[in-house]
């Protein structure tokens, strides 16, 4: 089979929707290898450390337009493109399908990571909705089969949309194999004396935006009066001002700020902390929350939503506008041996229903299932 695939992101992505798309194309070709892949991108990030698969090729746009215009490449051009290259099926990796895909010859997946523009509209401007909205509709109406992430993904695509939930499939996500792997004493060490890590700290990752609710994470720490670190991981956007105006009027100071830190460096920080935290307001999936339990890190994340899904039975769970709750949660688990083993040995458990075989296979599953 030729399976083209959206690597905008793959190739220009640190974050999330990137490292998705890095995962589905590598783990694809590892367990694939028969199959062809072309991966459709307007240009290349050579930062980025993205071993491509056996079996794949680049395609970049030729003409002066798509050369000079990257989304209006994607955006117009790319689904002639697809049929010129003989493409018998195209993955958009990140929402998006080409416009013209109604009418072409291609089958057509589309993966939706979350609803948060439906579900939380006012966490983007009104200009930003409309864009959103409308670019995950079209690709939902036009797709042959949509993959949701989770099951809450799904359940809320077939809530605020039309679709018909025979198409509509789910396959959960997984995270970097470093996440599987044990740092040895010697890499740590190094880790520890970059960042300045503490032996003894509570971790937070993900990009600092009012969804996260790291404020929380602040407030209850400085309400439970537990005196540890909090290392946050994250990229910063202009919703720093307030984590830090939290962080003086709560007189936290034991507060440190990482940003652009390897994937292998990042698993290290995993693996040595005490306790990952995310009290989440929405996620479609909380890719964080499988990297902790698959480091061998107890998590408290948010009650609801996706994150039992993602957290499983041995994670505990907290509204997360109730700082009393966290900061009791939060201590529990610092201090309670047995609770933190049990935590420890059941999230490993419940990784392992994400491994990139099984989640391989299901993604090929449902490709085939539309050919």
């Amino acid at each position: 089979m030729r399976i083209g695939f959206d690597a905008k992101r793959a190739f220009n992505n640190t974050s999330g929707l990137g490292n998705y798309s890095r995962n589905t194309i590598q783990l694809l070709g590892e367990r694939f290898p028969g199959n062809q892949y072309l991966l459709y991108t307007p240009r290349i990030n050579g930062r980025l450390d993205f071993r491509l698969p056996e079996g794949s090729r680049i395609k970049k746009p030729e003409s002066w337009i798509g050369k000079h215009c990257g989304p209006c490449w994607r955006t117009f051009a790319l689904s002639g493109m697809l049929v010129r290259d003989g493409v018998d099926l195209y993955h958009g990796l990140s929402h998006d399908l080409p416009i013209g895909m109604h009418s072409s010859p291609v089958k057509k997946a589309v993966t939706i990571h979350d609803m948060i523009p439906y579900r939380h509209p006012r966490l983007f401007s009104a200009t930003n909705r409309f864009i959103y909205r409308q670019k995950i509709a079209h690709s939902c109406r036009n797709a042959d089969v949509i993959i949701a992430i989770s099951r809450q993904t799904r359940e809320d695509i077939l809530e605020f949309l039309d679709i018909d939930p025979s198409g509509v499939k789910v396959v959960y996500q997984t995270c970097d194999r470093l996440f599987y792997r044990t740092a040895d004493e010697h890499f740590r060490a190094r880790v520890r004396n970059k960042y300045g890590l503490p032996g003894n700290f509570i971790l937070s990752v993900g990009t600092i935006e009012p969804r996260k609710n790291l404020p929380s994470v602040i407030r209850a720490m400085h309400l439970g009066k537990i005196d540890t670190m909090l290392v946050v991981v994250g990229k910063k956007t202009g919703y720093i001002k307030t984590v830090s105006d939290t962080i003086h009027s709560s007189g936290m100071g034991n507060v440190l700020f990482l940003e652009n830190v390897p994937t292998e460096e990042l698993a290290a920080i995993y693996q040595m902390a005490a306790l990952f935290v995310y009290p989440s307001l929405y996620e479609g999936f909380g890719i964080p929350i499988l990297e902790a339990l698959s480091s061998g890190t107890p998590v408290i994340t948010s009650r609801g939503s996706c994150f039992g899904e993602t957290g499983g039975p041995d994670s505990l769970y907290v509204d997360p506008h109730n700082n009393e709750e966290l900061a009791v949660s939060i201590s529990n688990v610092l201090s309670g041996t047995e609770l933190r083993k049990k935590m420890i040995d059941g999230g490993l458990r419940h990784a392992a229903n994400f491994r990139h075989d099984l989640i391989a296979d299901q993604l090929m599953d449902v490709y085939r299932s539309i050919m």
